[in-house]
């Protein structure tokens, strides 16, 4: 691979050299998205029961001023699920929850609820994957909020039924080629152990470490401790930056996506000298926020060629769009 080479990413899976097939996913670097869904806040909603008391006592007395301070705050990415699948994205992280007034339907959250449906965004993801049929996405289902047993079950059963035979179930060794032979496209996260005992379609919820700190510096530092923890499998390194109350209420002229932007090379540096594998130290689904400003999916996809000894297809980390 030529040095700054770009990877064609919406089937960057089934480009792979024939080396890497055979390789288990939790192998492989995979680009993620963080709260994949939070392009679609509802300003009108109320902000979440799980959220901060300070939080919920400066949206009750002053609304104008809390709900697009939680929106500027709250929204992590820019693009509906499609798009994200386009850039390469391949792990979704997916917070759902049952509106307070919202009947039966589910919805997803980050602070506040979601405009777009559950139903709504997973068939829009069916038909991306109907388009490009040897592309693997692993969707997490996390953060359940306001869920009662019933809404799990009808959740789960959902889920089956519009994936269907595309759903990788959980005692699988899942490489490239195992799923493309038994035309398996979908890996479900569900962080349920009850449902997980009960539908062999579900994967036991995938760890995500992230830092809980808005210092880029933090981030990598917890990071580099993590990933010499003990594998589990799957899991994932979150180049997310998380701020709290009063953070914001210092920083009244940032925004996450300028808090994002103004850290990214740093954080991108850090994830263009990591290797995937099966060794101590090697990174598996790396997550960040605002995935469609950098070539975050194109670094994260060149680091699999490091397994063959190259160096990474993608080395020029501070390319924003």
């Amino acid at each position: 691979m030529e040095h700054g080479q770009e990877l064609q990413t919406p089937d960057w899976m089934s480009c792979l050299p024939a080396e890497l097939l055979d390789v288990p996913l939790w192998n492989l670097a995979i680009p993620g998205s963080h709260d994949s869904m939070s392009f679609c806040l509802d300003l009108s909603s109320p902000v979440l029961g799980s959220e901060p008391v300070a939080l919920k006592v400066l949206e009750f007395l002053f609304p104008c001023f809390t709900r697009p301070c939680i929106y500027r705050w709250a929204t992590t990415q820019q693009t509906v699920l499609r798009d994200q699948c386009e850039l390469g994205i391949r792990y979704l992280d997916l917070r759902i929850a049952r509106k307070p007034a919202g009947g039966s339907r589910l919805y997803f959250h980050h602070a506040v609820y979601t405009l777009i449906a559950v139903e709504e965004a997973l068939s829009e993801l069916a038909v991306w994957l109907d388009a490009h049929p040897k592309e693997i996405v692993i969707i997490s289902c996390s953060h359940f909020e306001g869920m009662t047993d019933t809404d799990h079950m009808r959740l789960a059963e959902d889920i089956i039924t519009l994936f269907g035979k595309k759903l990788c179930p959980h005692e699988d060794i899942p490489t490239l080629h195992s799923c493309w032979s038994r035309q398996h496209q979908v890996i479900v996260s569900y962080e349920n152990d009850q449902m997980v005992q009960q539908h062999p379609e579900l994967w036991d919820a995938i760890p995500y470490w992230y830092a809980d700190s808005p210092d880029p510096k933090k981030v990598v530092a917890y990071l580099e401790e993590q990933k010499h923890r003990q594998r589990p499998g799957f899991y994932v390194s979150g180049l997310n930056l998380t701020e709290d109350i009063t953070y914001v209420l210092l920083h009244p002229y940032l925004n996450m996506r300028k808090l994002t932007m103004r850290s990214l090379s740093l954080l991108l540096k850090w994830t263009s000298e990591q290797s995937p594998g099966k060794e101590d130290g090697a990174v598996n689904i790396v997550c960040c926020d605002f995935v469609d400003v950098s070539h975050f999916c194109s670094l994260v996809i060149g680091l699999n060629y490091k397994l063959l000894g190259f160096d990474n297809v993608i080395t020029d980390y501070s390319l924003c769009r």
